[in-house]
């Protein structure tokens, strides 16, 4: 990828808009029933429009071979190198709720789980409880654990079945590996130290997650909790000083405002629905350069095996799709973090499809906006991290390098 030094000398700035919309988890694998991807069976006309007069390929998220999670996936969207410039998944939602995460606090992301009488997971997400029921239950946690030992106890709700714990206490270390085992049918794992530094904090959250455990076993389904992404506070240098841009995320999971807020977005509130990040696009149209828009529920019904779940969302983006164009973006790219086909039921190494429509930008043989069509576009097959130059590119906010 780009150094940093090079591109930023490069900037050029002007009053061009640039909108990234992802849908999470976005590319898909064929079903056994018809050989078609999600994309391919969904009714989209207003993207495949779009694809046909556009420059497509596909993007691969952060090594071939290699299936990320969101915050690698997205870091690389916006010209990160995910593999030096890492944090963690607790850190992310933890910002995302508005929590206030100092140098030496840890933070991991929690999920309420289902765990039988023998104490094997049944269901990793406690069947997607509602988020009031999640206020409930972390209110209870916070209540019965404020602390352990002399490390001060933060637990807040965030929605569904996830939540974030924050341990606040000195020589802390968030050096550990997950107890969420990824997958239902396998038992709760412990807290491993990764280097000897974080044994003190492995102790606490043993501690915690036994007390969790029986402050919630009478509260089924969510009986049990699963930890996953043990982070501190990186630095991440912002899109400002890396690009001169002035940029806003319109998300509504907080793992996603999170993410945005370390990158120093701008967090506009919005409603649940794309209709409502529509409009919350057009009302800020004038204030940012770059808008980051994200769709959640495709990675969800992805991750949940739902095929048709996933299509129906990708349809309904499709009817929402004509509000983003309206406002004739100077460069509007769509595409995915990461792909979930349905079939897999999580997170994979595919390439994601993207979309890329600019008056500059060079149609191919793309007729349709799917990873097959893709895969015939002038972009051809090229890494994330390189979206942003291309962005910027066609924004006209870079300027031509060497003599």
């Amino acid at each position: 990828m780009i150094d940093d030094a090079i591109l930023r000398s490069l900037v050029v700035p002007n009053d061009k808009k640039i909108v990234l919309l992802v849908a999470d988890g976005l590319g898909g694998l064929p079903r056994d029933l018809d050989a078609k991807t999600e994309l391919e069976v969904a009714a989209k006309p207003n993207l495949d429009k779009l694809a046909a007069h556009s420059a497509c390929g596909l993007t691969v998220p952060v090594a071939p071979g290699i299936t990320p999670g969101s915050g690698p996936a997205h870091l690389a969207l916006f010209g990160y190198d995910p593999f030096k410039y890492q944090i963690g998944r607790g850190v992310i939602e933890a910002l995302g709720i508005g929590l206030e995460i100092g140098p030496h606090d840890v933070a991991v992301r929690g999920n309420f789980a289902t765990m039988d009488g023998s104490g094997v997971i049944t269901d990793r997400r406690a069947g997607r409880i509602p988020t009031e029921r999640n206020v409930e239950l972390c209110g209870l946690l916070q209540r019965a654990i404020p602390a352990v030992d002399d490390v001060a106890v933060t637990v807040a709700h965030a929605t569904e079945h996830r939540f974030v714990v924050v341990f606040r206490g000195g020589r802390l270390s968030p050096h550990l590996a997950d107890t969420d085992p990824q997958r239902d049918g396998a038992r709760a794992l412990e807290p491993q130290v990764l280097f000897e530094e974080a044994e003190r904090t492995a102790a606490v959250v043993r501690k915690f997650v036994a007390e969790a455990g029986r402050v919630l076993a009478d509260r089924r389904p969510a009986n049990a909790v699963l930890l996953r992404g043990f982070s501190a506070l990186p630095y991440l240098p912002s899109l400002a000083d890396r690009f001169g841009l002035k940029a806003a995320a319109i998300a509504t999971y907080p793992m996603y405002r999170g993410l945005a807020k370390a990158m120093g977005m701008a967090v506009l509130p919005t409603g649940p629905t794309v209709d409502e990040q529509f409009a919350a696009l057009k009302q800020h149209y004038r204030e940012y350069d770059l808008f980051f828009v994200h769709v959640k529920k495709t990675d969800s019904f992805g991750e949940d095996g739902n095929f048709n779940a996933k299509v129906e969302v990708i349809t309904d983006l499709d009817l929402a799709l004509p509000a983003l164009l309206r406002l004739e973006p100077d460069v509007l790219a769509v595409t995915g973090d990461h792909s979930t086909p349905a079939v897999l039921k999580s997170h994979s190494w595919h390439p994601n499809p993207f979309l890329l429509h600019a008056r500059t930008a060079q149609p191919g043989w793309t007729e349709e906006f799917t990873e097959r069509s893709c895969a015939l576009g002038t972009l051809g097959r090229f890494p994330a991290t390189d979206v942003m130059p291309l962005l910027l590119a066609h924004a006209g906010k870079l300027a031509k390098f060497g003599a």
